[in-house]
């Protein structure tokens, strides 16, 4: 777009402007710029959006991991792109399911060297009136969408065993999806002095995983599980994670210690105030998003 200026001389009784710069003067002549500017932003952004390469591939498995979990198992034997962008634990994608434009973020629960063989696994939530429920509903053989995995994940490479021989893991509910991909990964856990994870869950009925926990146990992990509402008889931990942590808490080296936290943002803010206050530093307490 171009203006001309008119050069016609000035009447003797108009009253003569102070000179403007350019841009003042077309910020003058044009004063709807800032919308026009906003509009193609706005433009700008659906075009990013609808560039989003999804990869269809479809479902190798949809059973209950625990009471309103569930293990979704996606087949990516035709998808080996995908299968490969995902290259650390702790990242994550976006899933769609079919007829519904809205996606899901989705942090994978399987280790990078499961994606090596052509798998991708879930731990998903169902919750009513949600994508995750629409998710939690399908069969083996239906087909969903998936983005290539997003996110840098857990930087374990940052706290070798020999300097950070302290790691605490914290996770509530299907929080614990990533830090499944962590164990599962292999992090030196057997090369470390003291690595627990504080592991929170309303009851056991809504625990995922405790098939898993001798095998985590194997490699080095301490399984602290917390229970907010505990059935009759449970000697364990009791209340939220952050409190379990406050009161089984001993004695460490903050210097020597990291942290992991994947969950409940309310706890994952509580755990970060602790350990933050106890001189842990900021970069060596791991979140996934």
């Amino acid at each position: 777009m171009s203006f001309t200026i008119s050069q016609t001389p000035l009447a003797p009784h108009a009253h003569l402007s102070p000179s403007l710069p350019p841009m003042s003067i077309l910020r003058r002549l044009n004063p709807s710029r800032l919308t026009l500017r906003r509009r193609l932003s706005t433009v700008a952004a659906a075009v990013r959006q609808d560039t989003t390469l999804w990869t269809p591939a479809p479902l190798s498995r949809v059973e209950p991991a625990a009471e309103s979990l569930f293990h979704v198992r996606v087949d990516l034997s035709d998808a080996p792109d995908l299968a490969s962008s995902y290259t650390r634990p702790g990242q994550y994608l976006q899933l769609r399911v079919p007829d519904v434009e809205k996606p899901s973020f989705l942090a994978i629960a399987s280790p990078p060297a499961l994606a090596a063989k052509g798998v991708f696994e879930f731990l998903v939530k169902s919750v009513e009136g949600s994508i995750a429920e629409l998710l939690c509903g399908m069969k083996k053989g239906d087909v969903v969408e998936l983005t290539q995995a997003m996110g840098k994940g857990f930087e374990i490479d940052q706290i070798p065993p020999e300097n950070y021989p302290t790691v605490l893991i914290f996770a509530t509910g299907s929080g614990i999806s990533p830090i499944r991909s962590l164990i599962e990964s292999g992090f030196n856990a057997d090369k470390r002095s003291d690595v627990k994870l504080f592991y929170g869950a309303r009851n056991l009925d809504r625990m995922a995983y405790q098939d898993r926990f001798k095998d985590w146990e194997a490699s080095g992990v301490n399984i602290v599980p917390v229970l907010s509402q505990p059935q009759d008889g449970w000697t364990g931990q009791s209340g939220y994670v952050q409190a379990a942590f406050s009161r089984a808490k001993q004695a460490y080296n903050p210097l020597s210690t990291a942290a992991v936290l994947c969950g409940q943002k309310q706890m994952a803010e509580e755990v970060t105030s602790i350990l933050l206050a106890d001189g842990v530093a900021s970069e060596k307490i791991m979140k996934n998003f």
